[in-house]
Order: C-alpha cells, then sequence, then structure tokens
C-alpha cells in the first residue's frame, strides 16, 4: 500500500512495532489451541494458580523486589502454568521447571522496570481503553462482556487482575515505542542496499511460505464418538476446498480459529515460524493447494498454501483491507465518553437504516478522510496503529464496530472490502521498510530493556517453587 493512495491519517501507525509482550507468554499463538468451552484469553492470573501441579505452601512468599515493589511466587507459578500449557500444546518441550521459573522470573522482573518507568514517565492508558481491549476479547470468543466474566468466574479466574494484564500489556507497548521509535528510522540507501543484498543471495536462500487453516478445535478428553465426528467435520471442510469452494466461506463456517475474519491466513514466514507439522504436511503441495486434514493437539488442521518465495524478499500479492471511519477527537468540549457515546448513537442509527455510514462520517468526522466519507482507501497489514488494526481484522465486510478507543481519538469503523493485490515496486520498498523498522526495533529494544533492567534495584529472596 503505497503513502499516496490513501488519504491522510493521522492514527496511521508510525512504525512496524515489535509487540514484544512477555507478560503474556504469546497469547495469540496459545489462544489457537485452546479446546472450546475454555476462553481465549491474551493472559490472566487464576484464584489458585498451581492448584494441583505444584506442592502448595499455605501462604504466598516475596520472590524477589524490583525497586521495592514485590514479585511473589503465586505470580510465577501462574505465569509458569500458562506457559507450560502452551508449549505442550504447541509441541514445544517444556525445559524443567527450576529453568523455567529462573527464566520467567526474569522475564517479569524486566517487565516490572518497565512498567515503573512507563509510570514514571507519565505514560497511560485510560479506562475506556482496557474496556475496548476487554471488548476485543469478548468479541473473539462470541461473548458479550457480561457473559466474559460470568465465564472466567465459573473458570476460576480473576475478572479484575485480567483487566490488570491488559492495561500492563498497553503500557509496555507505548512505552517501547515511545523510547525506541526515532531508532527504527530507515534510510532509502538501507533500503536499496537491503535489496541488492537479497538479489545476490536468492539463489541460496531459504523459502517463506503463507499458509491459511481451516481449525476444528478437539475438546481435551474428547469420547471416540465426539474425536470422529470432528474429524468427519475437518475432512468435509477439505473435501469442499479442493473441489473449489472459496476457503474463505469455509473458515467463517468450519473454523474454530480466532481471526476467522482475517481469511484463516498465517502470514508469509520461514518454515522456522510454523509448526513442524504445517511444514511436512505442505511441502509437496503446490501454491494453491490443499493439505489435510491432520491431527495436532489442538485438533484437525485443513491448510491451504496461498504463497511461497525466497526468504527476505516482499511477496508477490498482499492481503488488503478497505475501511471507512468517523474520527472524534476528545477535548475540552467533547470528553472521551461523550465522544464514545456519540459514535455508539450513530452505530446505531446506521443499523436501523436511519442513517448513511458516509454522511454521517462526511459531517462530524475530524480528519481528512471526512471529504471521502470517511473512506481510507486499501491498506495492507501493519499500515495502522495496533489497537485500529485489530478491530478492523476482527470485522467482516459490511459491519460496523463498537467505538473504538485510539491514541488519536475515538473511532467508528467500518469494513468495506478485502482483497488479495499485486505489490508494486513502490509497494515493495516499503515491505522491506517496515522489515528493516522491525529489525532495528528489536535490537534497539534488546540494548534499551537491558539497559533498563540494569537501572533497577533487584533484591532476590526465596526461590520460586
Amino acid at each position: 500500500m503505497t503513502k499516496s493512495s490513501i488519504p491522510f491519517c493521522p492514527f496511521l501507525r508510525p512504525s512496524v512495532t515489535v509487540v514484544l509482550l512477555l507478560a503474556m507468554s504469546g497469547g495469540a499463538a496459545w489462544a489457537q489451541t485452546r479446546p472450546p468451552g475454555q476462553l481465549r484469553l491474551p493472559g490472566y492470573t487464576s484464584a489458585s494458580p498451581a492448584g494441583s501441579a505444584i506442592g502448595q505452601r499455605q501462604a504466598d512468599y516475596i520472590v524477589a523486589v524490583v525497586n521495592s515493589e514485590p514479585i511473589t511466587n503465586n505470580e510465577v507459578r501462574a505465569r509458569m502454568l500458562r506457559t507450560e500449557q502452551q508449549m505442550a500444546q504447541q509441541g514445544t518441550q517444556v525445559p524443567p521447571r527450576n529453568e523455567l521459573a529462573r527464566l520467567l522470573l526474569e522475564r517479569m522482573i524486566v517487565e516490572r522496570a518497565q512498567l515503573q518507568l512507563a509510570r514514571e514517565q507519565g505514560v497511560q492508558v485510560s479506562d475506556t481503553m482496557i474496556d475496548e481491549a476487554v471488548l476485543n476479547v469478548a468479541r473473539q470468543n462470541q461473548l458479550s462482556v457480561e457473559e466474559l466474566r460470568n465465564r472466567m468466574t465459573s473458570q476460576g479466574l480473576v475478572f479484575t487482575q485480567f483487566r490488570t494484564d491488559l492495561r500492563n500489556e498497553l503500557l509496555l507497548n507505548r512505552i517501547r515505542e515511545r523510547e525506541l521509535d526515532a531508532q527504527s528510522k530507515v534510510s532509502e540507501q538501507e533500503i536499496d542496499q537491503f535489496i541488492r543484498e537479497q538479489e545476490a543471495d536468492s539463489a541460496g536462500a531459504p523459502q517463506e511460505v503463507n499458509l491459511a487453516q481451516i481449525l476444528v478445535v478437539v475438546p481435551e478428553n474428547a469420547s471416540a464418538d465426539q474425536l470422529a465426528a470432528l474429524q468427519a467435520r475437518a475432512q468435509l471442510a477439505a473435501e469442499r476446498a479442493r473441489s473449489g469452494a472459496d476457503f474463505t466461506k469455509l473458515v467463517a463456517e468450519f473454523s474454530n480459529a480466532p481471526g476467522r475474519n482475517a481469511d484463516g491466513q498465517m502470514g508469509l514466514r520461514g518454515a522456522d515460524r510454523y509448526p513442524q507439522l504445517f511444514i511436512d504436511t505442505t511441502q509437496n503441495v503446490p501454491v494453491g493447494g490443499i493439505a489435510g486434514p491432520v491431527r495436532s493437539g489442538a485438533g484437525f488442521h485443513v491448510l491451504k498454501v496461498l504463497e511461497r518465495k525466497r526468504a527476505g524478499m516482499p511477496g508477490s500479492t498482499v492481503a488488503e483491507t478497505r475501511a471507512r471511519h468517523i474520527l472524534l477527537r476528545p477535548g475540552v468540549q467533547l470528553t472521551e465518553q461523550a465522544a464514545v457515546a456519540r459514535l455508539a448513537d450513530y452505530k446505531k442509527r446506521i443499523a436501523a437504516g436511519q442513517a448513511d455510514f458516509a454522511a454521517l462520517a462526511r459531517e462530524n468526522s475530524q480528519d481528512g478522510s471526512a471529504k471521502d466519507g470517511g473512506d481510507l482507501g486499501w491498506a495492507a497489514a501493519g499500515q495502522y496503529v495496533p489497537e485500529f488494526e485489530a478491530q478492523m481484522n476482527s470485522l467482516a465486510p459490511g459491519q460496523v464496530g463498537e467505538p473504538l478507543v485510539s491514541r488519536f481519538g475515538v473511532h467508528l469503523i467500518q469494513v468495506t472490502e478485502r482483497r488479495s493485490a499485486k505489490v508494486s515496486t513502490r509497494e515493495q520498498r516499503e515491505i522491506v521498510r517496515g522489515t528493516l523498522r522491525e529489525k532495528k526495533f528489536e535490537e534497539a529494544y534488546s540494548t534499551w530493556a537491558q539497559e533498563v533492567r540494569g537501572r533497577a534495584y533487584v533484591e532476590f529472596r526465596e526461590p520460586p517453587q
């Protein structure tokens, strides 16, 4: 997506953000393997975090202090259980418990120091943004917020701690972007050099692949009859895909995996970033071909090969979304809460057929897209700030989302179309820019995280158990 092909929008993502959610233990990947009936949550603390898995003490105790702020044994145990569950379901070997506890404690110390820095610098996340994050999680689980709360309570989870986890996640993202964005700039000369190097090395470069999947989840302790029925469901999806049915529609009909509104795509990546099962299953499948169903710890997978290319260079096609929005900027005369209420009223009027989205955008939106009825043009992944893109990706074409609070104001978003588009030379350069920016961000983050950790006073108490 070239910058000249869309209206100027201040909420466009200023850089490709590397979301290093150490606190969340790989939430998105973990969510993909949860059996139905259990919630897909980016992070939480159980009411009794290590109940039957670890020998319990009668009382919690402090394992470390970071600048006078304690980290408790129960916090480490809760993180350990989430991590072990995720690694087991992904087929990854779980390290010895004492080694895992040591690694996770160090991660928690790094996070705690960064959160403290964020508070010192006045970085804030409003309650409205937390409400929006909770709403997004509820929507991904196809529940209302009240239903989400009740389900969490029934599963022994603490809802207030869940909100705290979400707040911390957003705070970590903001402080990292603020500190590292300037160090992630990429020049035109760096793009030219990268392209020359990739072209010179292309003969021996490994391939990257983009897969889409239909996942039919198998619950834990499924009976033989349940297993047979779920396998038959996956087989039906595979047969219809091979007969030429629209894979996107099959994803919506059959898949239990998160992100099915995004066509089930898992993204262009190297083989080392896919489960080995997926690579083994699709290695001899041509582009456009179907593989499966194959069984994993999560369930039955039907896989479609969307694209293959040499590693390091942009692909020939890219998935794009066309959306429009209405942006209200809170200020002296309009509070954030009032902006949310106004956009919620707009949504009701649009749903009832009493108002037109484009007309409301022209009359009320406070950004450059207003003259075009809020139309933002076609955009590829990474074009917008994360909170805007997350909701956009969750919407089906024609659907209007709930009012969304971002750092630029409050949005009402509607997705109008999705497509796979050819990538022009200019767009390929922008993709390379994003790749280099992400690499720079990762490198800068490593150094910065060590510096923040080094400035923190850390006192180790009793080892976690």
